[in-house]
Order: C-alpha cells, then structure tokens, then sequence
C-alpha cells in the first residue's frame, strides 16, 4: 500500500474510533433522537450539495424503496440505539461490542448462501463469542441489560446494511448512497428534535461534540474512507474495523477516565482474533464489496 494509502488508513481508523467518545459527551445533554438528528442533518448538508454536483443523486431515484430500507437498517436505527445504550454503558465498552459486527456478517454471509464458514472461521466464532461474554460477564451489571440489547440491534444492523446495500444498491455511486440516507435519517427524525429540544442552549463541549461527530467522524471521514478504497481497494479497506475497536477504549479511558478492566482487555484481544479468524477469506472466496455507510465491515459508525 502507497503512503497516500497508510496516511488515509490511519486516519480513518482513529476517526471512526472516535464517535464513541463524542456521542458518550452529548448524551449527557440531548436525547438519543436529537443527536441523531443533529449528527445527520449537518452532515448530509455537507454531502448532499457534493452528491448532487457530481450527478450522483438522481440514480438513486429508481431504486427509493431500497435506499429507505437500507437507510433505516444502517443509520436510523443503529445509531439511535447507539446512542441511547451510551447513556448506560462507558464508551469504550459500546466500542467494543460494535467489534462484533465482523461475526455476524460472517454468519449472515453463509446463512444466504453466500460464503462457506469452513472450521477456521467457525472457530473464530466460538472465540468471538467467547470475548463478547468475557465483556458482558465481566463489565456489565443487572441495570445494563437494556443497553446490551440495544448494542445487539446496532451490530445487526451493522450488519445487514452492508447486505442489503451489496444485494439491491452495489450499482449505485457511495456518496451519492450515503448523503441520500443521511437526508433521509434526518427528516424522520426532525420531529422529535423539534419536540425534545434542551430548555437551554448546551454546554460547550456538548456542542463541540454534535459539531465534530457530524462533521468530522460522518461526513469528511465518509468522503477519505471513499478515497481509501480508490487507493486500496475495498478489501484493506475494511481492515479499519479491527483499529476502532481500540480507539475507542484508549479515548474513553485517557479523555473521559473509563476504567480498563479485565473483561475490557480479555473481551477485545478475544473480539478481535475471532472477528479476524471468522472474517478470513477462503482461496474462491470473491473479495468484499465497499460499504458506503457505518462501520466498515461494512464500514460502520
């Protein structure tokens, strides 16, 4: 890989390791609802004008259904369940848990048909899953089991998005994919940013947090993650799935004081071998499609 590919690599590995943190620091203030609106309304200002430039909105128009499934499943969704189980749980642990999005695309992949799960792959399953009950045995209590199942419902739809978009939207321009399902996440969500708006204008790193998760983590890290997989290729593209993971803890910890406990550290080092082990590519296997929005497994976050 070039070092225009390295210098783009890194930066998108810390910046989607990033939003745990921010999202973490707004939650204090706003609603889940606000923030998700916020977070894709001034991004989707930002992408939409770009999009519309290079021509690359008006294809979608044929394939709106898809675009609004795939827009719900990816981004509406996750990212207010996100959202709102940070308001419980630390953000390094949030960070950790997405890092299970590789499995179960792994799993999803070969429940369609799409990929065989040969015994090294289903073996880094059992020690994925092994990691994910280390995090939640270890660090979760009896008040958290909301937010566990929150954190589910965002790693499936981490994962599905990615299917869905590769099934019904691989044809279609990624900018143009993802600012549509930007604008479309922030107009469902504009009422209830209307309804629960804060009695006072935040504070200031609330503020700056909205500003730099939408800003910063969606929409300039969408447009050098698009530049990464021109420079890469998709396949080393998606490799940045395994840095966020520890981005995310090392910020938590450093920045908001998050503890680093036995679960956090087993849990990751097991996550992370099984979602390498279980995301590993067979000879006939066909390389994975670039994702346009989310964690990169996809692309996600």
């Amino acid at each position: 890989m070039s070092r225009r590919g390295w210098l783009l690599f890194a930066a998108v590995g810390i910046l989607w390791g990033v939003p745990y943190l921010l999202i973490k620091v707004a939650v204090g203030a706003l609603s889940p609802a606000s923030l998700v609106f916020w977070r894709t309304a001034l991004a989707a200002l930002l992408l939409l004008p770009l999009a519309a430039s290079r021509g690359q909105l008006r294809p979608l128009l044929r394939h709106w259904r898809a675009l609004l499934v795939f827009a719900a499943v990816e981004i509406a969704v996750p990212w207010l369940f996100l959202a709102s189980a940070e308001q419980r749980l630390t953000s390094s642990l949030a960070g950790l848990l997405i890092a299970a999005v590789p499995m179960v695309g792994a799993l999803l992949a070969w429940a369609t048909g799409g990929e065989r799960l040969g015994p090294l792959r289903q073996l880094g399953l059992l020690i994925g899953l092994a990691g994910v009950a280390a995090l939640v045995g270890l660090d979760l209590h009896a008040s958290d089991v909301w937010a566990l199942l929150e954190m589910a419902v965002v790693v499936v739809g981490y994962a599905v998005g990615p299917f869905l978009l590769t099934r019904y939207l691989s044809s279609l321009p990624s900018l143009g994919v993802t600012a549509a399902s930007l604008g479309l996440t922030a107009l469902v969500y504009l009422p209830f940013a209307i309804l629960q708006l804060p009695a006072r204008w935040p504070a200031w790193n609330v503020v700056g947090s909205v500003v730099g998760l939408a800003v910063v983590c969606t929409a300039v890290v969408f447009l050098l993650f698009f530049a990464l997989i021109a420079e890469a290729g998709p396949v080393r593209a998606t490799v940045i799935t395994y840095v966020n993971p520890a981005v995310a803890v090392a910020l938590g910890v450093a920045l908001l004081g998050e503890p680093f406990t036995w679960g956090v550290g087993v849990g990751f080092a097991l996550v992370l071998a099984g979602s390498v082990l279980a995301t590993r590519r067979t000879r006939s296997a066909r390389p994975a499609e670039p994702v346009a929005v989310g964690t990169p497994v996809s692309a996600r976050d």
